[in-house]
Parts: structure tokens; C-alpha cells; sequence
């Protein structure tokens, strides 16, 4: 990894590896001209509380999933992308003057960073991204600046390494949501100015990207996610959090589970989207979206999709960035068409290779 992480190039195939709060997911992707192919692919639960809230608290514990992950996957590959979540980054966009060298810029920016950011220089992990011309003065560019504190980036460092990775880029989630909606984007009627809102509910945390054209304008997270109707299944049937989650998956729970669990917990998701929503709309010029894309694992809830979309009176559908791709057949394809809106961020992170 360079001195700057976040957003740099890649020359080298890299497996993306998604760390949640309850899973490492991997993917790998090749691609001939303009289309994607599933390399490899695999998923492994980590050991409770070894991630907390997109903080990883066990190193040793992830380290060992990923290791297990990329054994399970049978990729051959050492380079990988890694992200953190959005809100442990800072950022900005600045106006620096135009032709200036990545060097020189870069120099630029370490001296004037501190007026941005809020910790001790030495903290923090820097990055940049020149947007284009600036719009209030054609002799300068935007530069879209991005910090982190450095014990978050070093951790994902320091667990890659322990599996025997290499991490060579860590990137912000909500722009590994943003290169995989694209792949989304491909499969609708693209209209000018769409506003789209990407729902990703995980296991304990829900992130709303809200996205016009195509780029990203408005990311917030929440705790709320998958989890609470486990331990609602854990209360209720006095199962624990490994049986709880099967019979949540597989079926076989009492005949009261629909009406005093799943209807319940699904009437609690269309609540924290909506309220979601009215942030976004708080905060923005914005007071509708035209699409509302379910990702996360609890997206692939039976009836959750049309639920939303009766409920908010918005259009709503389940991400699957591979609709368009070939899968290699060492891939259990079936797998992977059920676990697609949980690899959102894998997706993205995967897709750094051929940005």
C-alpha cells in the first residue's frame, strides 16, 4: 500500500473482501471487454462480537475467517481491497490550483490538511481524488480529500496480513456502493437526474446511499439490522443465536413465527426506511426518490420488497449486481444468486481492479 490509501490505482488482480459484523465475503472478478465474470466467491460467519459496529475488535478471529474464506473460495490471488465504513471517514472537496503533479499536490495538501481535518495529522491516514475543473474558477480544480483515523485503516492492514494478504487498497464503503450500483444501473431504464436510495440492511447496521446519476450525494448509517429479529427468535423459542439464525433461514419455526415475529420485524424495517427517507429529505433539495434498491441480507426477507413499496409508494427492488455476468464453475452459482444483495460492497470492492 502506497502512503495514501483510499483511493489509489491498481495495476494487479484483487479479491474485494467485504468485513461485516457477522461475515467475511470475497469475491473475485475477471473481465473481457465491457463484461464482468464471477471468478471466485465464498462467505464465512465470524466469531461473535470479533466485529462490532464495522469496528473490528478480535483480530486473530477475523484474521482466521479470512483465511478460511479464501481457502473456501480456491482463489489463487494475494492482493486485496478492503474497506471502512463511511462514517469513519472525513470528507472534503477543496479547490487547489490546476497543473499540479500528483507529487506536488499531494505535498499541498499535507501542509493545508490540518485546516480539515480534526485530529493530529499524524492519526490519520490522507487520501485524494482531483474531481475536475472547479466550477467557481477555471485556473483550479476540485479535490475531493478524504481522512481516516489510521487505527482503522491499520487494523484491516494488520488482519489481511495475519491471513497471509496483501491489502492493496482500503477503501470508504459508500464508494464501493457506489462502483456496484452501477452494476444495478445497468439493468434499468437509466433516466437523466434519477434520484435512486440504496438501502443496505446488514446484520446490525443500515446504511442509506442516496445517489443521482449515478453518484453518490448523501450517506447516513443507523443501528438497526437482521439481528434483532434473531434475538427475537432466540427470546421467544429459547434457541440460541446459531439455531435461531438456521431456523430464520431454513423454516421450521412454530406456526406463530409469521404473525408475532417476521410481520412485526418487517413493519420495523419499512419504519427505519422511512424515517431514513425524511432525513435525506430534511437535509436535501430533494423531497422524493424515483427507485428505492433493497441490498443486505435482510433484503432477501420474504414479502419485505413489496412491503416497501406499498407502503412508501416508491418502486422497490432487490439488488443483484451479477444479473449481468457469467460465473465461473467452480462457483455454486445458486449460492451466489441468494447471497447477491449481501455483496454489495464486495462487489465493489472487487470491481477496483478495472476502475
Amino acid at each position: 500500500m502506497g502512503i495514501l490509501g483510499f483511493l489509489e490505482s491498481k495495476a494487479k488482480p484483487l479479491i474485494g473482501l467485504d468485513i461485516s459484523s457477522t461475515a467475511v465475503k470475497l469475491l473475485e472478478f475477471s473481465r473481457q471487454g465491457g463484461s464482468y465474470r464471477v471468478e471466485s466467491y465464498a462467505v464465512k460467519a465470524l466469531p461473535p462480537g470479533s466485529v462490532v459496529e464495522k469496528n473490528i475488535n478480535d483480530p486473530d478471529g477475523v484474521a482466521e475467517s479470512v483465511r478460511a474464506v479464501v481457502q473456501q473460495s480456491k482463489t489463487k490471488e494475494k492482493l486485496a481491497a478492503v474497506a471502512v465504513a463511511g462514517s469513519a471517514v472525513i470528507t472534503k472537496i477543496i479547490d487547489m490550483p490546476s497543473g499540479m503533479g500528483d507529487d506536488m499536490l499531494e505535498t499541498q495538501i499535507s501542509l493545508e490538511a490540518d485546516q480539515y481535518i480534526p485530529y493530529p495529522l499524524e492519526e490519520v491516514s490522507i487520501d485524494f481524488e482531483i474531481q475536475g475543473v472547479s466550477e467557481s474558477n477555471p485556473e483550479q480544480v476540485e479535490v475531493l480529500l478524504a481522512a481516516c483515523r489510521r487505527e482503522n485503516v491499520d487494523l484491516r492492514v494488520d488482519v489481511l496480513e495475519r491471513a497471509d494478504l496483501q491489502a492493496k487498497v482500503v477503501d470508504v464503503e459508500a464508494y464501493t456502493m457506489e462502483r456496484a450500483f452501477s452494476l444495478i444501473q445497468e439493468q434499468l431504464d437509466h433516466q437523466d437526474g434519477q434520484v435512486v436510495a440504496v438501502v443496505d440492511i446488514g446484520a446490525t447496521m443500515t446504511t442509506l446511499s442516496v445517489l443521482v446519476d449515478g453518484k453518490t450525494i448523501y450517506t447516513r448509517e443507523q443501528l438497526f439490522g437482521g439481528k434483532q429479529q434473531t434475538e427475537e427468535i432466540q427470546r421467544r423459542y429459547g434457541l440460541s443465536a446459531e439455531e435461531a439464525g438456521l431456523a430464520k433461514k431454513q423454516g421450521g419455526l412454530p406456526d406463530d413465527y409469521e404473525s408475532e415475529v417476521l410481520e412485526p420485524f418487517k413493519d420495523a424495517v419499512v419504519q427505519q426506511v422511512t424515517r431514513s427517507l425524511q432525513f435525506f429529505f430534511s437535509s436535501s433539495q430533494y423531497n422524493d426518490v424515483d427507485l428505492i434498491v433493497l441490498a443486505g441480507g435482510v433484503a432477501v426477507t420474504e414479502g419485505l420488497c413489496d412491503l416497501i413499496e406499498e407502503k412508501i409508494g416508491t418502486t422497490t427492488l432487490i439488488a443483484n449486481p451479477f444479473a449481468n455476468m457469467s460465473v465461473s464453475p467452480r462457483v455454486n452459482a445458486a449460492a451466489l444468486a441468494n447471497d447477491a444483495p449481501a455483496l454489495m460492497i464486495a462487489a465493489g470492492l472487487a470491481m477496483r481492479e478495472y476502475q
